[in-house]
């Protein structure tokens, strides 16, 4: 026996399928174009350009808190591909505005300009086969050669979007970069409340849909005391015994599973001398979590335990000649937040993955898209289409083989230009 649905709820039923099969409509629409056919053939025709154009800026070392050299190469570049409004803002990114036709709200496509490693780091891309290995030639230099690639095929097939276009090569994702690129723009960038979309293209594969932003809390903890011999001063207090119960006693804190929420004490040093009690140690720790609630709780408890830490040497040996001291300074802080999968934004990634035969993976991680998504703007991260490994690795390494390169470059431009809209 059937019966019939509550009228609101099959209100919201009708609604929730047509706001599906609107982005499902666009994209399809988009995919099947002629056009559409225009733009995966100019990418596999400038195949050979855009793995140039990777090579290029891979060997243009980008280390952490030092991107401009790369930054005033990927200028010129933007400059080159008929981008307007070409410049580099006052934090470092650069970028350039491709003109719709209805003006409004932009919608931003970004990768990033810098690297994990150090300065000095050799760059040098080496090929074998159709394999390129470098240090930052997949993450995320790969991407940046994607988003030249993408300005070059829309131009070839003549699309005029409603929307602008803002093409961004962001500084300071890595590390203690700590967003600082993607934040100045959100926050004090000209753009800050003229977007409409945010597209991080950071990532390899053409299934991805990063739409859970991975909050963090980074901190150096430097453990002080007076030191002393490690035989004539023995029994006075220690920075380092205080250090290492705090390490132990953050270690037995219970995190939940779901959401997910993890710690862990990654960098270590201080000392002088082997006979020798230590001045001053520290150790770094990183805190994660997709649930920014669970993050402050997780950070109060940490704060916590490091006063504790030190309350307990300092009553447990002698403080004769002083005390143990705790300093807590920041050097990482990342907004969590998310894109509701029933939005639009994730919606049309997902149909443009499909169109195109794949498979749609949903994840979360620690993007670029972190910053926009605490805000509320629309965010995702996705990946620019190919194979890779080894990222953050010397040994980083990239397929650039050019069959099924194209299809798989222009899933994320399907989903951009369905965000963005055409004429």
């Amino acid at each position: 026996m059937s019966r019939s649905l509550p009228l609101a709820l099959a209100l919201s039923v009708i609604a929730a399928s047509s706001a599906t099969a609107a982005p499902r409509d666009d994209v399809a629409k988009i995919v099947r174009s002629p056009a559409f056919k225009t733009v995966t053939a100019t990418l596999d025709k400038d195949h050979d350009r855009t793995v140039a154009d990777i090579v290029t800026l891979t060997e243009i070392p980008a280390p952490p808190l030092k991107e401009a050299e790369r930054a005033k190469a990927y200028k010129a570049m933007l400059e080159a591909h008929g981008l307007t409004d070409v410049e580099i803002d006052p934090e470092g990114n650069v970028m350039g505005l491709r003109k719709g036709t209805a003006g409004g709200p932009v919608v931003v496509v970004s990768a990033h300009l810098d690297t994990v490693f150090p300065e000095g780091t050799d760059v040098k891309v080496r090929r074998e086969g159709t394999k390129l290995y470098a240090p930052g030639v997949a993450d995320d230099t790969h991407n940046l050669a994607v988003l030249l690639a993408w300005i070059r095929a829309l131009d070839a097939a003549k699309i005029r979007t409603k929307s602008d276009i803002l093409f961004v090569a962001t500084v300071g994702e890595e590390g203690a970069g700590d967003l600082r690129g993607v934040r100045y723009f959100f926050n004090q960038g000209k753009y800050k409340d003229r977007t409409k979309a945010f597209f991080s293209v950071d990532g390899l594969s053409p299934s991805g849909i990063t739409h859970i932003g991975v909050g963090s809390k980074r901190y150096r903890v430097t453990f002080s005391g007076p030191g002393g011999h490690s035989y004539g001063a023995f029994g006075i207090v220690n920075p380092m015994a205080a250090m290492g119960k705090a390490i132990t006693d953050f270690y037995e804190v219970q995190v939940p599973t779901s959401p997910k929420v993890t710690y862990s004490a990654s960098v270590t040093g201080g000392g002088t001398s082997v006979n020798a009690i230590p001045s001053k140690v520290f150790t770094e720790f990183d805190m994660r979590s997709a649930d920014a609630g669970e993050l402050a709780k997780l950070d109060a408890r940490f704060k916590t335990i490091m006063q504790q830490a030190v309350d307990h040497e300092n009553a447990t040996r002698s403080t004769s000649v002083g005390k143990v001291s705790v300093e807590i300074k920041p050097i990482g802080d990342r907004p969590a937040g998310q894109t509701a999968k029933n939005t639009p934004l994730v919606q049309s990634m997902a149909a443009a993955i499909e169109a195109m035969g794949y498979e749609p993976q949903y994840d979360a991680s620690s993007t670029d898209a972190n910053a926009p998504m605490a805000l509320g703007v629309p965010a995702i991260t996705i990946g620019g289409g190919g194979k890779g490994g080894r990222a953050h690795s010397l040994d980083e390494w990239i397929d650039v083989a050019k069959e099924g390169r194209a299809k798989a470059m222009s899933v994320g431009l399907a989903a951009i230009l369905a965000v963005a809209g055409t004429d």
